[in-house]
């Protein structure tokens, strides 16, 4: 094992004490702020963590599909930042703790809400705990399957495992797309149970494909500054930075279709979600979405030259995960008033997800090879051109 670099056991220290701080003043959110506020900021930042971990298994199942050979040299990336799944279901088991507070179709006033009587075959806690149960069982079999599996191939150089790993990528297919929409309805929409939208499945489908894109970009960015990955080039990357200019584009039309069906129709229990979310203190937060999620990356990365410089990669993809990170912030904080909350409870729970965050791709990082040696594509990934 060679020796840990200075630069990095203080960037280990550094993370560390940002865990420790915001573990500390999370603590304090609890006791001294009101619990909505506690838990409404606890499922936000899950949520991040738990879409940037499918969004990456996501495109590592994606490879195996349609058996892409350019991107197999990074693809160890993607399968180390899918190490934030296990950790992001255990923080989602802990937010069953803030269901009675937070999501309204728990509360007793419900039998007076006819609407919500004609959801409870679906709104109860019993089958809302068992659809957790089977999404997070799913995920973990797929991640134990294509994560673990890719580094015990490294170590027994079995060509077979690529076989299996296609053969059952449209299975995952399947099992992703229904698992984040469940994700989407339980424990987003389901915190205003009386709205709805057909798409929102789809909507959250395509933040946090493209979230995962935009965290594979910063991973492999990262290395190859580190001098880590020599194998991967230019090429490699402007590939990447082409998928997630497409799905940039893709984000931005879903977004867009949902909002003109729900305008076009003008129902009063569908534009009212819209309404709290587009007018008074909430505008800025909505204008910055599109700002964020679509107009820098797409300028960024619309060129060829774009796509070939670094820095141009990391400000799009960092844009995007910030764009991400607000999107959800605007989905889920309405809830609690007409007024967004940007005060030391966001600060001190951020620190405390960002930190718990960091320290898990960075421990997954360290594991394995940094490209997938013993892959049978690998040779033909490292040749491929434009």
């Amino acid at each position: 094992m060679s020796p840990v670099s200075p630069r990095s056991s203080l960037v280990r220290n550094l993370l560390v004490a940002l865990t420790l701080v915001g573990a500390a003043g999370t603590a304090g959110v609890y006791v001294s702020a009101s619990r909505e506020r506690f838990w409404v900021n606890w499922l936000v930042w899950t949520l991040f963590l738990l879409t940037l971990g499918l969004g990456n298994l996501f495109l590592v199942a994606l490879e195996r599909l349609v058996s892409a050979h350019w991107s197999v040299p990074m693809r160890r990336v993607p399968e180390r930042i899918a190490s934030l799944i296990p950790l992001a279901i255990v923080l989602l088991l802990i937010a069953f703790f803030g269901v009675p507070v937070i999501f309204p179709w728990t509360y007793p006033a419900v039998a007076h809400n006819p609407i919500l009587v004609a959801k409870t075959a679906w709104l109860n806690l019993p089958f809302f705990a068992v659809r957790f149960a089977v999404c997070a069982v799913v995920w973990m079999l797929f991640y134990r399957f294509y994560v673990r599996g890719s580094l015990r191939q490294d170590e027994n150089k079995d060509p077979a495992f690529t076989v299996r790993a296609r053969r059952l990528a449209p299975a995952f297919m399947v099992v992703f797309f229904f698992s984040v929409t469940i994700l989407a309805f339980d424990w987003i929409s389901g915190l205003e149970p009386e709205w709805y939208s057909d798409m929102f499945g789809v909507y959250l489908f395509a933040g946090t494909f493209i979230s995962g894109i935009a965290a594979m970009l910063v991973g492999v960015l990262s290395l190859m500054r580190r001098g880590r990955l020599p194998e991967v080039q230019t090429k490699h990357v402007y590939n990447l930075g082409t998928l997630g200019l497409a799905f940039t584009v893709f984000f931005a039309y879903i977004g867009f279709a949902q909002y003109l069906l729900i305008w076009y129709a003008n129902l009063p229990e569908e534009v009212i979600w819209f309404k709290h979310r587009i007018d008074g203190a909430w505008q800025p937060v909505a204008l910055l979405l599109p700002l964020l999620h679509f107009f820098i990356p797409f300028f960024l990365l619309i060129g060829a030259l774009g796509k070939k410089h670094p820095a141009t990669l990391r400000v799009a993809a960092l844009s995007i995960l910030l764009g991400h990170f607000v999107d959800l912030y605007w989905l889920v904080f309405p809830v609690l008033g007409p007024t967004p909350l940007f005060g030391w409870p966001e600060l001190s729970m951020a620190c405390f997800f960002l930190g718990l965050g960091l320290l898990q791709i960075r421990r997954a990082m360290g594991r394995g090879a940094d490209i997938p040696v013993s892959d049978p594509l690998l040779s033909r990934g490292l040749e491929w051109q434009l």
